[in-house]
C-alpha cells in the first residue's frame, strides 16, 4: 500500500531540470518533498498536494523526502510529447514519451547500425560510480560519454543530482533512459536500443550503463538490483561492444559483504556476465588493500573468464576536482573512501584509452596498466 497524506507547499527550495524540491507542511510538521513536473504538472507555492510518504515512514535510504503524487487544485495539463510509447505503464502516473525507436532521424540512424562496433561499454554496479567513470573516460581521451540509465532503481533521471552535475560540464554528453526509466535526453524501449542510440544517435565513443540512484539490496546473493543491471554486460557483448566492468570496492564500508570487492561485483562477474569482460582494477597505493582486491578476484576464478587490467584511477579524481564536482557514495567522499572512487576512475580511464586507440586495442598483459 502507498502511504498517502495531504500537505501544502510552503516554498520552493530548489529547481533543476525535471525536478522541484519543496518545503511542505504535512501532518502538522514541515518536511521536504520532491515533485516531477512531467508527472504532476506545475506545483506553485500555496497549492494543496497529495504526498507519498511511505519511504519516510519506513526510514528507508530514500527517507527524509516525500514525493508529490498530485496537485489537488492544479490546472489541467497536457503532455508536450509527440510519442506514443508509455512509460510507468499501467500505473496511474503512466506518461507519454517519444522513444528513439519512433523518432524521425534517430530511427533511421539506428536502423542503419545494429552493432556497437567495439565501443567500450562500462557497467556500474552503483550509481555513484558514474562520476568517476565518466571523468576517467574523458581524462583518458574519450570525446563524448553517454550514460544509459537502466530501470532497476530510481526511474526518473531527474532524481540524480550527479548526472545533472556531470551534464553541466564536458564530462557527460547525454543521458539515455531505458526501459521504464524516463526523463533522459533520449528515451529508449530497452537497454539494447538504449546502447545503440547512445552510439549511433549521440555519437558517444564511451558508454556508461547502470541503474539510477537507490539500488535495492537484501543481504542475499541474488536479491539485489545490481546483479540484474549486470545483464547490460551481456547486451554490450551481443551488440559487439567491448564490455568493461567497474568494480564496487570499499575499505570504509563496515558491512563484510561490501568490504574489499563487493559481493555484488563478484556475483555479477562470476555468474551473470556470460561473455568475457575487461575488469578494471584500481592501482591502489596501499599494498594490503591491493592484495585484498586481487585475492578476491582470484578466489572467484575471474582470471579464467575475464581480462583483469590494473589501471590508475587518479586522472578521474583530478578531472572531477577540476569540474568542481565532489562525488559521494553512502555519505562518504573521496577522502573517506578513496578506493571506491579510484575503482570507478580506473574503469573510466580504461574505457577512454580503448576509445582513443584503435578498435583492435588489447592490453599488453592481463595485469598491466595500459599506460605502461
Amino acid at each position: 500500500m502507498i502511504r498517502l497524506r495531504r500537505g501544502r507547499v510552503l516554498r520552493i527550495v530548489e529547481q533543476r531540470a525535471g525536478a522541484v524540491e519543496l518545503a511542505v507542511e504535512v501532518e502538522g510538521h514541515e518536511a521536504r518533498a520532491l515533485a516531477y513536473p512531467d508527472l504532476v504538472g506545475p506545483v506553485p507555492v500555496g497549492s494543496r498536494v497529495v504526498l507519498n510518504t511511505t519511504a519516510v515512514a519506513l526510514g528507508l535510504g530514500t527517507g527524509g523526502l516525500h514525493f508529490v503524487v498530485a496537485v489537488e487544485d492544479g490546472p489541467d495539463v497536457d503532455s508536450p510529447s509527440r510519442g506514443r510509447t508509455m512509460k510507468l505503464r499501467y500505473t496511474p502516473l503512466q506518461l507519454q514519451t517519444e522513444v528513439v525507436e519512433e523518432t524521425s532521424g534517430a530511427r533511421e540512424a539506428m536502423a542503419g547500425g545494429e552493432s556497437l562496433a567495439g565501443t567500450p561499454v562500462v557497467w556500474v554496479p552503483l550509481h555513484s560510480l558514474l562520476g568517476p567513470v565518466a571523468a576517467g573516460a574523458v581524462a583518458a581521451g574519450a570525446k563524448r560519454v553517454a550514460y544509459v540509465m537502466t530501470d532497476g532503481a530510481a526511474l526518473p533521471a531527474a532524481l540524480s543530482r550527479l548526472a545533472a552535475a556531470l551534464r553541466s560540464t564536458d564530462l557527460l554528453g547525454v543521458v539515455v533512459t531505458a526501459g521504464q526509466a524516463f526523463g533522459g535526453d533520449l528515451e529508449a524501449v530497452n537497454v539494447f536500443s538504449g546502447l545503440l542510440a547512445a552510439s549511433h544517435v549521440t555519437g558517444a565513443d564511451v558508454i556508461v550503463v547502470g541503474d539510477g540512484p537507490g539500488n535495492t539490496g537484501t543481504d542475499t546473493k541474488w536479491g539485489t538490483t545490481a546483479v540484474a543491471s549486470a545483464m547490460s554486460l551481456n547486451a554490450a557483448a551481443i551488440l559487439l561492444g567491448r564490455p568493461v566492468a567497474a568494480l564496487r570496492i570499499s575499505f570504509a564500508d563496515r558491512r563484510r559483504r561490501h568490504r574489499g570487492v563487493s559481493h555484488h561485483s563478484l556475483t555479477a562477474l562470476r555468474s551473470v556476465a556470460l561473455a568475457p569482460v575487461h575488469v578494471a582494477i584500481p592501482a591502489l597505493d596501499d599494498a594490503d588493500q591491493r592484495e585484498a582486491v586481487w585475492s578476491a578476484l582470484k578466489d572467484a576464478a575471474l582470471e579464467d573468464r575475464h581480462q583483469l587490467v590494473e589501471v590508475t584511477g587518479h586522472p578521474a579524481l583530478e578531472a572531477l576536482e577540476g569540474a568542481g564536482i565532489e562525488p559521494e557514495s553512502m555519505g562518504r567522499g573521496i577522502s573517506e573512501d578513496p578506493a571506491f572512487f579510484l575503482a570507478g576512475g580506473a574503469a573510466g580511464v580504461l574505457a577512454g584509452r580503448m576509445a582513443a586507440r584503435s578498435a583492435g586495442w588489447q592490453p599488453d598483459a592481463p595485469t598491466a596498466d595500459p599506460a605502461g
